[in-house]
């Protein structure tokens, strides 16, 4: 019959154990049955806490994201000590505006960004204020910029906690309107800031925290903001899209990390893209890599250099001249100059009346419309030919020298069977506000419902406006150029961006998570990216100390309960062990009574 001998116990208790019944005395058997017993209960239990947790971890990082987008909802808990504040005041071209942002402290994590929020006061209203004109308004007056902010910094000083201010980062960031200006004005403007903010505000504010950015930064910025947002610089879970990354770091084994998205957003003068590029780049020349370097960065988010988690590489570029809007001007200009030309050779009147206007193939059927230049003027009709206003708008992109990028430029290569893209702005309006698919980007929807809309009739077109079928920000400027703006979103994201038509993995938004995302967010988690290094050495000084509270097994509470467990049957089976020698020397002491006694009746006479 097999048995299985139990070499863990003493060696007084050796016995085996039948696989049928067991060959040990009442009480060991008794005591082994309890041992097998409490460590299946044991290995059981284990067993079901792994995939309940498995199924847990699977899940958590959904409902650690929902939990935390409902926090970023509520307001901020200023009596809350342990919260840490920052502020960045955007200067922009048309005006600026202030942005308080807070989080909590770092956990000790060197591959952890910040969780930073944006503030909401107690009626859980973002914490943000605008004035306007735009601080480049001051050119010639710069002692007055210090005066232009105070309304900004005032209101951002009322939100943060006094005892808070000292240590709270101040930055001012100045874009597009200051970057127009002569480098002596913008200095001027900045020593300002630098020489009277401190007089009058106690924050953590100094010459490095104001700064007149590039649109390549501004761009890098909002592609942080974005990511950030969307949790794509946390650690991927099992059912996240990766990437492997290699960076510039020499011997740097290859990183798998969650997958980022690009952005592109179309405004009404520029066009800006941004997206990570996760391979090393082999140029072609060294005249393409000397182009190419200029619109590649690459930086660390991570709070520590030596950590390359966090390594980013990023190709950001702005296309001037490429918005919507601009993109128009462009279009008629061409369309104006090329006709008076052609009347002039040809001897003909097209466009010169309403009687003979000029066809245009990217405003709607029945349309009329004019252009005025130099106190001349061009009359078009209507035509509604989507497809003719896509060949129309392409020369606009500037394919030429063999390339297919707008304006020629260099343009570093996208995986785009793992990728992800956003579209905002431009996209976003002109897919929903007229033709409501905004969202999900499917090429072959997009392009039949503007064939539907350039081929509609004008009058058509204006009832259903009237009649509220179009989203709130619909109004006449929107329906006559619709047609026109959605065969140059088209033809930017195919021919110049070369975007497969069956790209699945475009979204045009507005918002994400029902709120704007700022480039300020991804300015701010990049520049106190390093702050995480107090909590990092605080917690190293910790650990230098170490008690037994910090020692791991305590951590661990399966391995604490099963040593725990493995004390108490050790000291059981000692106790019991003991009681069987004491019990074995009174038998023998009994034997031996006996025997005297038996000896001293035979000495009897």
């Amino acid at each position: 019959m097999a048995r299985i001998t139990l070499s863990c116990l003493p060696a007084s208790w050796y016995c085996s154990v039948s696989l049928l019944s067991l060959g040990c005395a009442p009480r060991q058997r008794l005591l082994l049955l309890l041992l097998l017993l409490i460590t299946s209960a044991f290995l059981l239990l284990e067993t079901y806490q792994r995939q309940l947790w498995g199924t847990q971890r699977r899940s958590g990082t959904q409902i650690n994201k929902y939990l935390s987008l409902t926090e970023s909802m509520e307001a901020t808990d200023i009596l809350n000590p342990s919260l840490n504040y920052g502020i960045v005041v955007d200067c922009g071209s048309s005006g600026s505006r202030v942005f308080v942002y807070y989080w909590p402290p770092h956990n000790g994590n060197p591959h952890t960004l910040l969780d930073i929020r944006q503030m909401r006061d107690r009626s859980r209203n973002t914490v943000v204020k605008k004035i306007k004109p735009g601080i480049s308004t001051l050119a010639t007056t710069p002692t007055q910029a210090s005066d232009y902010l105070h309304p900004l910094l005032s209101f951002a000083a009322a939100h943060v906690p006094k005892n808070k201010h000292k240590e709270t980062p101040l930055y001012i960031l100045c874009t597009a309107g200051m970057r127009l200006l002569p480098e002596s004005q913008q200095a001027d403007i900045i020593e300002d800031l630098v020489t009277d903010v401190p007089l009058e505000f106690d924050f953590l504010f100094s010459r490095s925290h104001v700064e007149v950015i590039s649109g390549k930064q501004e761009g890098v910025y909002a592609w942080i903001g974005i990511n950030f947002v969307l949790g794509r610089f946390d650690h991927p879970d099992e059912e996240d899209a990766t990437v492997e990354v290699t960076t510039s770091s020499q011997n740097q084994q290859p990183i798998s990390r969650r997958r980022t998205v690009g952005i592109m957003d179309m405004g009404g003068a520029s066009l800006q893209i941004a997206y990570e590029v996760p391979s090393a780049i082999t140029f072609n020349s060294p005249q393409e890599e000397e182009a190419g370097k200029s619109f590649l960065a690459e930086f660390n988010l991570g709070c520590d250099v030596e950590h390359t988690q966090h390594v980013y590489r990023v190709y950001v570029t702005t296309f001037l001249g490429f918005g919507g809007n601009m993109a128009r001007q462009r279009y008629e200009d061409q369309l104006f100059n090329s006709t008076f030309t052609k009347n002039r050779y040809l001897t003909t009147q097209t466009g010169l009346s309403k009687d003979k206007p000029y066809l245009d193939s990217c405003l709607p059927v029945g349309l009329s419309e004019t252009i005025v230049r130099d106190n001349r003027t061009l009359h078009l009709r209507g035509q509604g030919d989507w497809t003719k206003c896509q060949e129309a708008v392409r020369p606009f992109l500037g394919l030429h020298n063999g390339t297919m990028s707008p304006r020629g430029v260099y343009q570093a290569p996208i995986n785009f069977s793992n990728s992800e893209f956003y579209g905002f702005s431009e996209f976003y309006y002109c897919m929903e506000d007229v033709l409501r698919i905004g969202g999900q980007y499917n090429s072959e929807k997009y392009s039949k419902a503007s064939m539907d809309y350039c081929s509609t009739q004008w009058s058509t077109l204006k009832q259903r406006l009237e009649n509220h079928l179009y989203s709130k920000q619909a109004d006449d400027s929107r329906l006559k150029y619709q047609c026109f703006k959605s065969a140059w979103v088209y033809e930017v994201l195919h021919s110049g961006f070369r975007f497969p038509t069956d790209y699945p993995n475009l979204k045009t938004a507005q918002l994400v998570y029902d709120k704007e995302v700022q480039w300020t967010l991804g300015a701010i988690l990049y520049k106190t990216r390093f702050l995480p290094l107090r909590d990092l050495q605080q917690e190293a000084l910790r650990q230098n100390h170490p008690s037994w509270l910090r020692s791991s097994f305590v951590y661990n509470h399966h391995l604490f309960s099963l040593c725990i467990l493995v004390v108490v049957l050790a000291i059981l089976l000692y106790i019991l062990r003991l009681r069987r020698i004491h019990q074995r020397e009174q038998r023998q002491a009994e034997v031996l009574n006996l025997l005297w006694v038996e000896e001293g009746e035979a000495l009897l006479p």
